[in-house]
């Protein structure tokens, strides 16, 4: 809206000025109205509120568990109770509103803690405290919500305060995303063939529409074979690859410029096979071990975690189905086990993100296995993926690795009784 400003007897806009700075988060003051209980037969309290929200972690990531605190130093409310209100019979619970990339409110909850009131006399400070876990990233503000003061003395009474309008934001924190895995794989036709045959190579887990270059590799080093093809809506991609360098023992694909861990897939083994005629009087002997495939089984295919009690909330504890995996591929690239969780749902569609399920992997390498497996970092799985468990490129990989996971949801307080279920996919590339 244009602003006009009289001057002389005519209308002229105001020079342009610097917007308002943003206002930094701290204690914040705004009008409340507290009703007292209908018992103490004394009028609403209109007044101001002086309060202070804080987190504990004003920096977290995607699935992290934060603590909220509303501190109060200031009410209009009074003690509803004709005599003086004994120490520690005050309740407050509460709540703070968040906005911009999370919305919601959170319920905050104090402690029974106060100095004795004289009757008639405002109630003094208080603090309460709870926690949220974070769904998405970016900032979040933090404004004070409505709050009620509970005494417990002779009798139970309940004095409601309520903001008049909106206010003002008290507190801030910006949240940083899950680091996403990187999912591209390739596979091979065939693991071998002569000086310029055609491999058939299949791809998947590319940016859809991205042009990919399929490239021959011999260890750390490019070849001379290479070929383009471009990954489809749904990010996979079959194409045919010539290989006549004599040097290639792998193929890879990527995106962009060159191979990076981030933008390529792992190497598929490929050996090129130079026939040579046998000197006279001989005979040539040919055995050929045929490599594998990279394969995972389950023990089962339900996961059941501990329960927890109603209004506490806090971890649901339990144990992943076993996940064997065999790598008899027999050629330089590793591989990754990489499981993503869909949030639970729950009773009435009450959800709780996928971001609030963590684990911690564990896995072990069967004896004689070329290869040797690492377990994943302990930490929330979400929907954008983690790793369980994976081995490394070598000259020579493969074995027989079992992989578990010991699991945990937090769970928030007052979740509605119920059973909680959600998808958890394993992808092994």
């Amino acid at each position: 809206m244009a602003v006009l400003a009289a001057a002389s007897g005519a209308l002229s806009a105001p020079a342009a000025a610097d917007p308002p700075a943003r206002p930094a988060p701290g204690r914040v003051e705004f009008p409340t109205q507290c009703v007292p209980p209908q018992e103490a037969g004394l009028p609403p309290a209109d007044g101001p509120t002086t309060a202070e929200i804080t987190v504990d972690n004003p920096a977290p990531q995607v699935g992290d568990t934060v603590t909220v605190t509303y501190r109060v130093t200031r009410t209009p409310a009074v003690n509803p109770l004709a005599a003086e209100l004994p120490a520690d019979t005050l309740t407050p619970t509460g709540t703070v509103r968040l906005a911009g990339a999370q919305t919601g409110e959170v319920t905050v909850v104090g402690a029974r803690r106060n100095s004795p009131v004289p009757p008639g006399t405002t109630l003094g400070a208080f603090l309460m405290t709870g926690t949220f876990t974070v769904t998405a990233p970016g900032e979040t503000t933090l404004a004070p919500g409505g709050y009620s003061l509970h005494t417990g003395h002779l009798t139970e009474l309940g004095t409601p305060c309520t903001p008049a309008g909106t206010a003002p934001v008290s507190g801030r924190l910006t949240a940083t995303p899950l680091p996403t895995a990187n999912l591209r794989y390739l596979a091979l036709g065939t693991a071998h063939g002569t000086p310029g045959a055609t491999v058939k190579v299949t791809a998947a887990g590319f940016t859809p529409g991205a042009p990919v270059t399929l490239a021959g590799r011999a260890g750390a080093s490019r070849t001379a074979d290479r070929a383009t093809a471009t990954a489809d809506a749904h990010g996979r991609l079959t194409a045919e690859l010539p290989v006549t360098d004599p040097a290639t023992t792998a193929v890879v694909g990527y995106e962009g410029p060159a191979w990076t861990a981030a933008k390529g897939s792992g190497p598929a083994a490929y050996t090129v096979i130079a026939p040579a005629p046998p000197p006279p009087g001989t005979q040539k002997v040919t055995a050929t071990v045929e490599p594998g495939t990279l394969s995972m089984t389950q023990a089962g295919t339900e996961t059941a975690l501990g329960a927890v009690p109603y209004g506490e909330g806090g971890g649901a504890p339990g144990k992943l189905s076993t996940v064997t995996v065999k790598d008899a591929r027999g050629g330089p690239a590793g591989w990754s086990l990489v499981g993503k969780v869909t949030d639970f749902a729950g009773p009435g569609g009450t959800r709780i993100p996928g971001a609030s399920l963590s684990w911690t992997p564990t896995c072990t390498t069967t004896p004689g296995s070329p290869s040797t497996c690492a377990p994943g970092s302990a930490g929330p799985v979400g929907p954008d993926g983690a790793v369980l468990a994976s081995t490394p490129d070598a000259d020579l990989v493969g074995g027989t690795f079992t992989v578990d996971a010991g699991v945990t949801l937090q769970v928030p307080p007052y979740a509605p009784p119920g059973a909680y279920t959600a998808l958890l996919t394993l992808t092994l590339s």
